[in-house]
């Protein structure tokens, strides 16, 4: 399935171009949905995800561009971290509409493809979406939320379409440019490379008819929000 036609949300950068790069080598063909463009040569819909409709369109639009989807990589994904009476109510929402609103806007759209091609879907949460930590009530809630639409997903399309839910521990990316220093990693800290992820996801999208890898926790070593 890894050489497929692979639709990545938030693919220009972070673990999104990771997966473009995995996919591309692999064989396969990726198709982009991001606000700025990926690597040169790579397909793309320009789309804000934080707008739902406009997500379902750009979906629509990518797929139209591939002739159809095997599969449905959810990488995009935004915060702002604060305590709640400190973080605007609009950035707050935005951090929702984009982690938790735009997956199942694009995985939606993306569904009559994917059970044509009895495709799949891989959705990624974040190993603080199993653990709550202050400061960071937007993004626990959207990631708390991706875990559990990813497991009723899974069984509304067993048999049809694989699902395939992603926990990702810190990674090495620009997800943590322009923080304080109060929320942004040390010097010191243990993030993993991007492009390890982007492999597990190869693994998830690569395996037989007739099996699934539902969940996949994936950290360094040392990550200290899991287990």
């Amino acid at each position: 399935m890894g050489t497929g036609r692979v639709l990545v949300t938030g693919g220009s950068s972070g673990l999104g171009a990771a997966v473009v790069e995995a996919v591309g080598a692999a064989g396969g063909k990726a198709y982009v949905l991001d606000r700025r463009p990926p690597a040169d040569g790579v397909p793309y819909v320009e789309v804000d995800l934080a707008d739902p409709r406009a997500a379902e369109r750009a979906t629509v639009q990518a797929a139209e561009l591939a002739g159809g989807l095997d599969a449905v990589v959810t990488a995009a994904g935004i915060d702002t971290p604060g305590r709640l009476a400190d973080v605007p109510a609009a950035d707050w929402e935005r951090v929702v509409a984009v982690d938790l609103i735009a997956v199942a806007a694009v995985v939606r759209a993306a569904l009559p493809h994917l059970l044509e091609s009895r495709g799949h879907v891989v959705t990624v949460a974040s190993t603080l979406g199993v653990r709550a930590v202050s400061d960071a009530t937007a993004y626990c809630a959207a990631k708390f939320g991706v875990v559990g639409f990813t497991r009723a997903l899974a069984a509304e399309l067993a048999g049809q379409v694989g699902v395939t839910l992603l926990v990702p521990g810190g990674m090495r990316t620009r997800f943590f440019d322009g923080r304080t220093a109060q929320y942004a990693p040390g010097p010191d800290a243990h993030l993993n490379d991007p492009a390890n992820v982007a492999a597990a996801v190869l693994y998830a999208l690569g395996q037989p008819p007739g099996c699934a890898v539902r969940e996949l926790v994936l950290t360094p070593d040392l990550e200290p929000s899991y287990p």
